[in-house]
């Protein structure tokens, strides 16, 4: 079955699970405690992004990362917080450009704790405060904006290891502990 046939057979007509909740079209991946969607276009490299951090988890570079879904996630809001669950057919499947759909690890449900937003048209190589914010479901999120032409990975693991601490913002570097940049 494709991964088309296997979406389809998750949701309704209209984009909502049996429960009601909003689905979209993104990946995500919970990295150590934080858990990341990954949304952008069709063929921008959501699916490619999520294994990348699963890798970089899995190598060290990052706290081991799980997969949450691929393709289609359903968003939830409790408690004023965002949790993000795959698509019935399609939980613990990722798909590898030249592999096809492939089994890994998964986690059933995170919180999550930013946005990475592949082709954004407003990334900027000095972004905006306002550029590291989104909202979904009516809560405010830090975002991550990954410009066309750009290699998210090292942008997104740059964003976890690091943390404000310019001449314009001089508040000490958290990190990715600490849950912020």
């Amino acid at each position: 079955m494709s991964r088309a046939e296997l979406n389809q057979d998750a949701m309704s007509q209209d984009g909502t699970s049996p429960n009601q909740d909003p689905s979209i079209h993104a990946s995500a991946v919970l990295i150590g405690n934080q858990a990341a969607l990954i949304r952008g276009p069709s063929g921008s490299g959501k699916s490619r992004l999520a294994f990348d951090l699963i890798v970089a988890g899995r190598s060290g570079q990052i706290p081991t990362t799980t997969l949450v879904g691929d393709d289609r996630i359903y968003l939830a809001q409790r408690n004023s917080k965002i949790i993000a669950r795959a698509a019935p057919g399609l939980v613990g499947l990722i798909e590898i450009r030249g592999l096809g759909l492939r089994r890994c690890d998964f986690t059933a449900e995170a919180q999550l704790s930013f946005v990475i937003d592949l082709a954004a048209d407003d990334a900027e190589r000095m972004p905006p405060p306002e550029a590291f914010k989104t909202t979904l479901l009516g809560i405010e999120i830090p975002r991550i904006p990954v410009g066309s032409g750009f290699q998210p990975l090292p942008l997104v693991v740059a964003a976890l290891l690091t943390g404000p601490g310019s001449a314009r913002d001089p508040r000490p570097s958290p990190g990715l502990s600490e849950g912020v940049w």
